[in-house]
């Protein structure tokens, strides 16, 4: 069991748990590219991820793929120690978000126990540590339930409290960027719109059970399905999405696509049912997903023009 990570220890993941997605070359070709003395080659680490991370070297590739880690390395211990250091310096105390962070990651942990993925005594901590350093630097920012959910694969991998901070930074930076540009109102329209185009049979058959579809849509197009994907699943999910620069807008296409997969055992299922297999997914082949998604995002385009499928991801 890994002991307590600290701005400069171990973060407390548990064991390796990605599928076996990367081949030997992959492999060879992520030691080569991070083993570069003097500049890593980013647009091949992206070539790379799309086939799935090994766990040992997630942690390293995401931060890169993030930006977190410059690809010109001439600076890079100068450049990390300032990080360290300035990541140090945050206030990490903030008792009300503290206790409601230590409620929200006993239900993870709890929930993923079987899993296996977390020490349970030394991952809280960082979870608490990492979201109130966030939310103080950042106060316009209320905390959410979901903040645990996407902090979660970041303690899983990252190898400090530090790059865990920095990589969940990002990531939460750029979703509220999206959210943003388009609020989730507009964002919940479009992707029902196209849901209904798509797939009206299901559609009809959530109308008919009376499914309050705005629950499920609007978590799973703004937290990435960090929430009702198994974390496993998540993992490879957000190695394909890291390699991708436009990955937010992407994503509803990934969220029609799991319903595409799944429809024919949602619409076996009862109101309360499909409500709970919605919140939290089954094990899902992610590569095959995201390939059927891309396909849909074609089939947008083809039946209503680019300018509808940039709609759906805007």
């Amino acid at each position: 069991m890994s002991s307590p990570a600290s701005s400069s220890g171990s973060s407390p993941s548990r064991r390796r748990v990605s599928p076996p997605l990367h081949s030997t070359l992959v492999r060879q070709d992520l030691d080569e590219v991070l083993d570069s003395e003097v500049f890593v080659d980013v647009n091949r680490l992206r070539k790379c991820a799309r086939q799935g991370v090994p766990d040992e070297l997630r942690g390293e590739v995401w931060k890169y793929l993030l930006g977190v880690e410059k690809s010109d390395r001439s600076n890079e211990i100068s450049q990390r120690r300032a990080r360290h250091e300035a990541y140090r310096e945050i206030d990490k105390e903030n008792v009300d978000v503290s206790k409601r962070v230590r409620g929200e990651v006993s239900r993870y942990l709890q929930r993923t126990r079987k899993e296996d993925l977390l020490d349970p005594h030394a991952a809280p901590a960082i979870f608490e540590a990492v979201i109130c350093a966030y939310l103080n630097c950042n106060n316009h920012v209320e905390y959410s339930p979901a903040l645990v959910q996407i902090c979660a694969p970041f303690v899983i991998t990252m190898k400090t409290e530090c790059d865990v901070y920095s990589c969940f930074e990002r990531l939460v930076d750029i979703l509220s960027e999206s959210m943003l540009a388009v609020n989730i109102n507009k964002r919940v329209a479009q992707f029902l719109s196209y849901f209904r185009t798509l797939l009206p049979e299901l559609y009809n058959y959530f109308e008919e059970e009376e499914l309050d579809v705005g629950e499920w849509a609007s978590s799973w197009l703004r937290n990435l399905l960090a929430k009702e994907l198994p974390t496993p699943c998540v993992l490879v999910l957000w190695d394909i999405y890291f390699s991708q620069p436009d990955f937010t807008e992407f994503h509803p296409f990934v969220c029609l696509a799991i319903l595409r997969q799944l429809k024919d055992s949602l619409e076996d299922l009862e109101q309360s049912e499909i409500r709970s297999m919605l919140l939290r997914l089954p094990k899902l082949n992610i590569v095959r997903i995201v390939s059927q998604a891309h396909n849909i995002r074609s089939e947008i385009q083809a039946r209503y023009g680019s300018v509808a499928a940039r709609r759906l991801s805007q």
